[in-house]
């Protein structure tokens, strides 16, 4: 598989921008599943009073059984994500038990490839979302995919999850202070854990770029320290992990 992302990431966020309905922003989320080459998106919100909300392309046959069996509770994905704050490989997950293997089987029979990348949202007053893509192919082909690519889907999954709150709280979410899509991912990238060298090395600057993105944010949210910058954006929604 190769590097999609460049060229791509961009033109999406100036079209999230416009986004005003869930409608539209389930089409933008179909039609960034074509720009990636993968076979599948899914975004899947559930806020703090247990609301849903998801937008994906799954078939709606897999959906149903999904629901009506409660995959959810046996989903290494899902179970997985809940404890993690960082990116999921389904590769790295525990697929040997009985029931976890015929659901495997069930999934892969309606369309969902053997290859995928979870990431695990936090954001504000409770809510959590999962951002996935997923993939048939194998592991080689996916590893440089995602090691390509997972910065800039980083990015992608916190523009979606921005804009359904946007769109859930109204006003409230557009009033906010705004950091441009370079702070956000790198103080992103900091609240994941990851160290300055990585990633400058993720986002594909210099440390020294790295550095005036974080100082610029530093600013615009009155911290007094990279710590607390990452804290407030976080508190306040503009990133979420």
């Amino acid at each position: 598989m190769r590097s999609v992302m460049r060229g791509i990431v961009e033109p999406f966020i100036d079209r999230m921008l416009q986004v005003k309905t869930l409608d539209e922003l389930s089409v933008e989320i179909t039609a960034l599943r074509d720009s990636l080459d993968v076979e599948n998106l899914v975004y899947h919100s559930v806020n703090s009073t247990g609301e849903q909300y998801a937008a994906l392309t799954y078939s709606e046959k897999w959906v149903t059984r999904y629901l009506q069996e409660d995959y959810a509770r046996i989903d290494p994905v899902v179970q997985s994500c809940y404890q993690r704050f960082d990116p999921v490989d389904w590769q790295q997950l525990d697929w040997s038990g009985k029931a976890v293997r015929s659901f495997l089987g069930e999934a892969q029979d309606e369309g969902i490839g053997n290859q995928g990348l979870s990431i695990p949202i936090r954001g504000p007053s409770g809510q959590f979302a999962l951002f996935t893509v997923n993939q048939r192919g194998n592991n080689d082909q996916w590893a440089h995919y995602v090691n390509e690519n997972l910065a800039d889907l980083l990015l992608a999954a916190h523009y979606i999850n921005r804009k359904a709150l946007e769109i859930e709280r109204g006003d409230e979410e557009v009033a906010r202070l705004h950091l441009s899509p370079r702070e956000a991912d790198t103080l992103k990238m900091l609240a994941l854990g990851y160290s300055r060298a990585k990633a400058a090395e993720l986002l594909s600057i210099s440390e020294h770029t790295l550095l005036v993105y974080i100082e610029n944010a530093r600013v615009k949210l009155g911290a007094s320290n990279t710590t607390n910058a990452v804290a407030r954006a976080v508190i306040g929604g503009l990133i979420v992990v």
